[in-house]
Parts: C-alpha cells; sequence; structure tokens
C-alpha cells in the first residue's frame, strides 16, 4: 500500500510538471507583445523571488531538480500558478541564489 501512495504522489508531481513545462513553454508565444517576456530565450521562463519579487530567467532543464521541484510545490500551495508576469517563488533571494548556484 505504501508503494502504491509513492506512485500515486509520483505520477501526480510528474503531471504537475508537464502542466508547468507546458506553461512555461507557451510563455513567449502568448506573451510577444508583453515587455515582460520579451527578453526571454527559448527554453527558459522568468520567476520572481523575494521580497522585492527579484526577476530570474531560468531554464526549464531545472525543473528536474528536486529542489527546485520543491519550490515549485510551495509556489503552487501559495500563490497557485496562474500568473501573467510569471512564476513567483515564496523563497528569501538569498536562499534561492544559493540553491541555483548547485544547479550551474
Amino acid at each position: 500500500m505504501v508503494i502504491k501512495k509513492s506512485n500515486k504522489a509520483a505520477l501526480s508531481q510528474a503531471a504537475s510538471l508537464k502542466q508547468i513545462l507546458k506553461r512555461c513553454s507557451s510563455l513567449g508565444k502568448k506573451n510577444q507583445s508583453n515587455c515582460y517576456f520579451n527578453d526571454v530565450p527559448k527554453g527558459h521562463f522568468p520567476v520572481y523571488v523575494g521580497h522585492h519579487r527579484s526577476r530570474y530567467v531560468i531554464p526549464i532543464s531545472w525543473l528536474e531538480y528536486p529542489q527546485f521541484q520543491t519550490l515549485l510545490q510551495l509556489a503552487e500551495e501559495e500563490f497557485g500558478f496562474e500568473h501573467d508576469m510569471g512564476l513567483t517563488i515564496p523563497c528569501d533571494e538569498v536562499v534561492f541564489r544559493s540553491l541555483i548556484s548547485m544547479f550551474r
């Protein structure tokens, strides 16, 4: 029974990641006239982090990291994923910079 719950959670997380990828890959297409997305290269998406909502343009490939997936789950719980400007991550900017330094 524990295995079923783990599989169920993994499938749910995979579905969430697919939804995020789909949304992120279409951001530039939907918002070509929107100045928020003009500087976002293909394969990237903007996130907003910290109290001052500092903007970071990050590669979609970072979605595969469990640490980043945890941040996405926090973002979904706190803000949802319906944003016109990009994804808001509820994390201190210093912590976020430390985390992404491990991905490079």
